[in-house]
């Protein structure tokens, strides 16, 4: 029989308290890493030195309360419905109203255990947690997995998607999926949490990591699935080695008894959202690594939240790497951008020193005028900040051996910024509850502060008392020496690929304005965050690589009959209920798509349209929920398709393999699987039109 779970209080956001063990190491539940000092920017500068001459978008209005009860939305038989849920006008299966790429009937807040998807579209699973994807490797078995198995098999928890091109292959597409962590407890029968087996815990590093799998589609239907056992298909995981490259590559505070060069490192762990390359490889963001090391003891520990006790998994116990006592320098060689190219099973894939070491949430890639990258990346801890990194180097075009070999370079060399945003109104009117300040506006301008530059013959630092290589490394106290802005946990940031505006999501921060916490600025305006808000930021002359942007709240989440919320001057009443953004990815008609992690509404959590210029700017319509215990990730929308990956479904407190929250999707008297889900229009014409 297993023991007993942990008693532990409820997670102060949406999330339940398993999610919160397997996830981030109960990062809620500990004392705020960051206690530096950082001052409220509007108080710094006089009101006359206002930020207006910035360029930036459409200002936020005055938040105005909703304007009368919502109606009844389409969702799956037998849900739940929650309240405030929006209109639903329009011939079935469309809202002729709607912006373009929006015309559907949005999907009622609900409780369903399934994927619920508005009326007309159909969906289906195009790949689970241990589906073989590779030569040899045998069905999935949930009583007998073995590392050996595993690590043919599609891995568990997928959040980043990307669906990369297969030229000269009808039908097909490569997709490319993060496996951010494991709960072992939903893995295996009679999980002991004080004793995990070598076999559980094996098993459990081969199920994190990436997959590459071709999949296809069925032309007469829409559905999409996996292709087994195609050359291309590749699994990455926790014993994989990586290249580190960059500033820091080499380093001492990199090397290691195992690699005493301090180049080459196994694995990498809690992948969480990612980015594309023009030059077709995909980028991944290891976040709350800090839970896998065990027995921290120094100051720069304490700052990335890494404990001083045993961990979670306890996988200290099986491999001494993952005990600080005795190799304190391998948590220094997590934490960083991944690059990973799926064109090429053979290659290894890299660890950008470069672009800093924090809990990365995303890493997505915006081009100069002049072929140079820029890469944005949120550090998903509340009161942290968001950073950018500009690159010195040109991309070059083509496929060739030389382009490819060069183009694998470009992140390793060029300057890395972070974010300090100012208000353009006193603190003394940021009254911390979500109204407005006398100019009716939540906005401001902002500066992008240097920390460091790489170039081909070394690096330079640009932070008192800090070198380059410690600024790479330590990057969370380079940022706390620039006095870069506390922000309410900045996940994925998405620049458009029409404007080149840059839309920031905030996830919640339930801790802003507590006693001993930074409280409400203009920049993150509600004490108690607890819906989290999405910020509009428009980089200076439109340049990537600008110095100085703009910025303004696009979208206050929470019930839109609360005062506090706002949907960029949309009326309320005609909008879905939105709580907690976490990934955000754009549509081929330039909508923003926000995918929720921890819906406070009383709904499971979804995915989201909103149009973000025209008329409509500001219509929010929700396109699904996933099923109970679920969390929606890594969207993409194309013309004629909408994949999410479904993660930790069923991870409910109390929840085991002997005991399940949750059946989807094979049903009952089945194993709960994390898989990718794809939606299409039954009719099969575009999304949303």
């Amino acid at each position: 029989m297993p023991k007993p779970l942990p008693l532990i209080g409820s997670h102060p956001g949406g999330r339940s308290a398993l999610t919160c063990r397997f996830r981030c190491g109960d990062a809620c539940f500990h004392e705020v890493p960051n206690t530096s000092g950082n001052a409220y920017a509007g108080d710094v500068i006089a009101g006359a030195v206002r930020r207006r001459a910035l360029l930036r978008g459409a200002a936020v209005t005055a938040v105005v309360a909703a304007t009368g009860a919502a109606g009844a939305t389409v969702g799956a038989p037998g849900a739940s419905a929650a309240p405030g849920a929006p209109a639903a006008p329009g011939p079935a299966g469309k809202d002729r109203r709607g912006a373009r790429g929006l015309r559907f009937e949005p999907v009622a807040p609900n409780t369903a255990d399934a994927v619920t998807v508005p009326e007309g579209y159909r969906q289906n699973v195009v790949v689970r947690w241990g589906e073989p994807i590779l030569r040899g490797a045998p069905a999935f078995d949930p009583e007998n997995q073995s590392a050996a198995a595993q690590a043919g098999q599609f891995g568990y928890n997928n959040d980043f998607l990307a669906l990369l091109p297969l030229p000269g292959e009808r039908g097909r597409q490569l997709l490319v999926a993060n496996h951010e962590y494991t709960d072992e407890v939903l893995m295996f029968r009679g999980y002991d949490p004080e004793n995990p087996t070598r076999r559980q815990v094996e098993t459990a590093w081969a199920a994190h990591g990436l997959s590459a799998v071709v999949v296809e589609e069925d032309g007469r239907t829409g559905r999409l699935s996996a292709v087994p056992r195609h050359h291309l298909n590749r699994r990455v995981t926790a014993t994989t080695e990586f290249r580190l490259t960059g500033p820091a590559a080499g380093s001492a505070l990199l090397r290691t008894s195992a690699d005493p060069g301090g180049r080459t490192v196994l694995g990498t762990l809690n992948n969480c959202s990612g980015g594309t390359t023009p030059w077709g490889t995909t980028l991944h963001g290891e976040e709350n690594f800090n839970q896998y090391f065990a027995h921290g003891s120094r100051a720069t520990d304490s700052r990335y939240g890494i404990g001083t006790g045993a961990t979670e998994r306890k996988w200290e116990r099986f491999d001494k790497r993952f005990d600080l006592a005795q190799e304190p320098n391998e948590v220094h060689r997590f934490g960083y951008v991944v690059e990973f190219d799926p064109y090429d099973p053979a290659s290894t894939p890299r660890k950008h020193t470069a672009l800093g070491r924090f809990k990365h949430e995303a890493a997505t890639v915006r081009m100069t005028a002049d072929g140079r990258p820029v890469v944005y990346s949120g550090d998903d801890e509340r009161f942290d900040y968001f950073y950018k990194f500009v690159g010195s180097k040109r991309m070059r075009a083509g496929n060739g051996r030389a382009a490819r070999a060069h183009n694998l370079t470009l992140l390793d060399e060029g300057t890395l910024y972070v974010a300090r945003l100012t208000g353009d109104s006193p603190a003394a009117e940021i009254d911390g509850t979500g109204k407005p300040p006398a100019d009716g506006e939540f906005d401001g301008g902002g500066e992008w502060i240097p920390l460091a530059t790489a170039t081909a013959t070394g690096a330079v630092s640009h932070v008192e008392g800090m070198t380059a290589e410690e600024v790479f490394v330590f990057t969370r106290l380079a940022g706390d020496r620039a006095g870069a802005t506390k922000m309410d946990r900045p996940e994925d940031i998405e620049p458009s690929p029409r404007t080149g505006k840059v839309y920031v999501a905030l996830t919640n921060n339930t801790n802003r304005g507590r006693s001993g916490y930074a409280a409400a600025d203009e920049a993150n305006p509600r004490n108690a965050n607890k819906h989290g808000h999405v910020l509009e930021l428009t980089e200076r002359g439109g340049r990537a690589e600008a110095t100085a942007f703009g910025w303004s709240l696009f979208l206050v989440a929470g019930d839109p009959e609360d005062p506090a919320t706002y949907f960029a001057g949309f009326p309320k009443d005609r909008v879905s209920p939105v709580s907690c953004p976490d990934n955000v990815a754009f549509d081929p008609h330039g909508n923003l798509w926000i995918s929720t992690d921890g819906n406070q509404l009383g709904s499971h959590d979804g995915l989201f349209g909103v149009a973000v210029r025209g008329e409509r700017r500001g219509e929010l319509k929700q396109f699904l929920t996933v099923p109970t215990g679920a969390e929606t990730c890594g969207p993409l929308v194309q013309e004629r398709r909408v994949l999410v990956a479904v993660q930790h479904p069923g991870e409910v407190d109390g929840a085991t393999v002997e005991r399940p929250a949750s059946t989807w999707p094979d049903g009952p008297g089945r194993i709960v699987r994390p898989a990718v889900v794809a939606v299409w229009r039954a009719d099969g014409a575009d999304i949303g039109v």
